[in-house]
C-alpha cells in the first residue's frame, strides 16, 4: 500500500508528493521546494522515516514545480523524469525563473522521460502514467489503481481546472484530456493535486462549473 506525505512549497503553494511503501522505497512528485527551510523540511521527513529516493517524477515542467530538481539532485543523485514534451520549459527555466523574481541555482539533465501509459515501479507499488495535455504540453497524471487516487499535477483541482492562458495551454486539449483520461476512473478515486486540497473524480463530474 502507497504511503503518501504531501507537502506545500515556494510562494505558489504548490503541492510536493512523496510516496512510499513498506520497502521504503520512495518517489518524490513534483519537488517544489525552494527555500533553505523548506529543502531541510523535506530532506528531514525523508530521512526521519527512513526512506530511499529512487525516482523524482513530475507532472510538468512549469516552474514553480520544478524549483526543488536541482536540491533532489545535489541530495539524493536522482534526475527528474517527465514527458518529453515538456522539455523546452526545462531548456528555458533559468530565464523563466527571473521572470518571476526567482533565482536556480541549476537545472539538472532529466534522467529519462516518461511516456503515456508507462508503468512507474517502486518498492511493491506502481503507478500509470496519463498523459494528460492541455495546462502544458508534457502534463502527465499518475494513477494507482490499486490504492484508488491519482495525482493530477495542475490538470485537475477541487472546484475548478487548470490554467490555459500560458504557452502550450488549450482549453479544449484540457477537457479532452480531463474527460478521457481523468473522468473515465471510478469516480471514489481520490484526487491530488497540483495546488490545494484532495478531491474525488466523481465530486468533479458532479460539481466542477468548469466540466461541460
Amino acid at each position: 500500500m502507497i504511503q503518501l506525505e504531501r507537502f506545500a512549497f515556494n510562494t505558489f503553494m504548490v503541492n510536493t508528493y512523496v510516496l512510499y511503501d513498506e520497502t521504503k522505497e520512495a518517489v518524490i512528485v513534483d519537488a517544489a521546494c525552494y527555500e533553505s527551510f523548506e529543502k531541510q523540511g523535506l530532506a528531514d521527513f525523508i530521512q526521519d522515516a527512513g526512506l530511499r529516493i529512487v525516482r523524482h517524477i513530475l507532472t510538468h515542467c512549469h516552474i514553480d514545480h520544478i524549483l526543488g530538481s536541482q536540491f533532489v539532485f545535489e541530495k539524493y543523485g536522482i534526475l527528474p523524469e517527465f514527458h518529453r514534451a515538456g522539455l523546452p520549459f526545462l531548456t528555458e527555466a533559468k530565464s523563466i525563473a527571473i521572470n518571476f523574481g526567482l533565482t536556480l541555482d541549476g537545472v539538472p539533465e532529466p534522467g529519462g522521460f516518461i511516456e503515456d501509459g508507462e508503468v512507474i515501479n517502486f518498492g511493491k507499488c506502481s503507478l500509470s502514467v496519463l498523459y494528460t495535455p492541455g495546462h502544458a504540453d508534457g502534463s502527465v497524471c499518475f494513477y494507482s489503481s490499486a490504492d484508488g487516487f491519482v495525482i493530477t499535477g495542475d490538470v485537475l483541482f477541487r472546484d475548478t481546472i487548470g490554467r490555459t492562458d500560458l504557452p502550450s495551454g488549450d482549453f479544449d486539449s484540457l477537457m479532452e484530456s480531463i474527460k478521457t483520461k481523468l473522468f473515465t476512473l471510478p469516480e471514489d478515486t481520490v484526487v491530488y493535486p497540483g495546488h490545494g486540497p484532495e478531491t474525488s473524480i466523481g465530486y468533479e463530474m458532479v460539481n466542477n462549473p468548469f466540466i461541460k
